[in-house]
């Protein structure tokens, strides 16, 4: 019955193939290159380098950024990878001058605050934490001694500290966040935005700057925002860094908590900001990153020469 039922499949398939349309003479995109390709090899960032480089650039260095970020709705005119495509260049940026290596980007983070936004991709915080904490124990393996990681999406913040301090108990190597290093104080241009968090000026700015051509401004709105109760009064009795920690323990927590405080829930369009999203510019997303980066460039330097 076997030998009946291949030779049944080879007579049709032959069938198939004697009124199959010959698609050989379709035509073909002009030139021998992918025509979408927009890879630029860029130096020290792993995932351009050969094995051979990274053993070659291991002699010296033992120092390498770890990008990680998420993807997630950003307004109607920044890219759903607007954080980790932030953390990848600022890294990038920075491993230029500080001569140290940059490794592929933790696509994916803690975002279930925006999943009432389509396209938005979330992991659970002991997901995201084996991913990142195995990103880095491979390349301790191979001889980094010190991780630096740079993390573009807030909601990261607490299980991005859990993998530094288990990388630091349970590894030869050393990490930190590079979110904790001083950056220089400077009177800037622009004007402030009181409420300036999720996709408005300021991280449209920086995108302007970094990425520009995945920027929509045609398409960017003010949101309508609508706090709960409890909230309004938290913004309008707080202010600094007493705002910002009831701000994270009231605020972007996902749909189910009941507590009406997902991204869906308090924004029209899912950007935070009173401030004028068309005010944006690359040129105030420049002055805003390169304090940073400098700053980075600096602390990364200086720990270079700690053996």
């Amino acid at each position: 019955m076997h030998q009946i039922r291949t030779a049944a499949s080879v007579i049709a398939l032959a069938a198939f193939l004697a009124v199959a349309p010959d698609n050989s003479s379709a035509q073909l995109p002009e030139g021998d290159l992918n025509p979408l390709s927009t890879q630029v090899k860029t130096r020290n960032y792993l995932p351009h380098m050969t094995w051979a480089e990274v053993e070659e650039a291991l002699t010296r260095t033992d120092m390498v950024i770890i990008p990680v970020g998420s993807i997630e709705q950003h307004g109607k005119h920044l890219p759903l990878g607007s954080d980790i495509i932030a953390a990848l260049e600022v890294s990038k940026l920075i491993a230029q001058e500080a001569d140290v290596l940059v490794a592929p980007a933790v696509l994916a983070g803690i975002s279930g605050h925006h999943m009432g936004f389509s396209g938005t991709i979330t992991l659970s915080p002991e997901t995201f934490e084996t991913v990142v904490y195995e990103t880095a124990a491979s390349l301790i393996s191979h001889g980094f001694r010190k991780i630096a990681f740079y993390n573009g999406h807030g909601g990261n913040s607490t299980s991005l500290a859990n993998v530094i301090e288990r990388i630091n108990q349970t590894t030869p190597a050393t990490a930190v966040d590079l979110a904790g290093i001083s950056t220089a104080t400077r009177e800037s241009p622009y004007p402030s935005v009181r409420i300036d968090w999720h996709a408005g000026v300021g991280e449209t700015s920086k995108m302007m700057y970094l990425a520009g051509d995945l920027v929509q401004m045609e398409r960017a709105e003010n949101p309508v925002l609508t706090f709960p109760p409890d909230v309004e009064k938290v913004l309008s009795g707080m202010e600094g860094s007493n705002l910002s920690l009831l701000r994270d323990a009231y605020l972007f927590l996902p749909e189910g908590t009941g507590k009406r405080t997902s991204s869906r829930e308090m924004s029209s369009n899912g950007c935070f900001t009173t401030g004028d999203v068309k005010t944006s510019s690359a040129a105030r997303g420049k002055w805003e990153l390169w304090a940073f980066v400098e700053s980075a460039i600096a602390f990364l330097n200086s720990w270079k020469e700690i053996n």
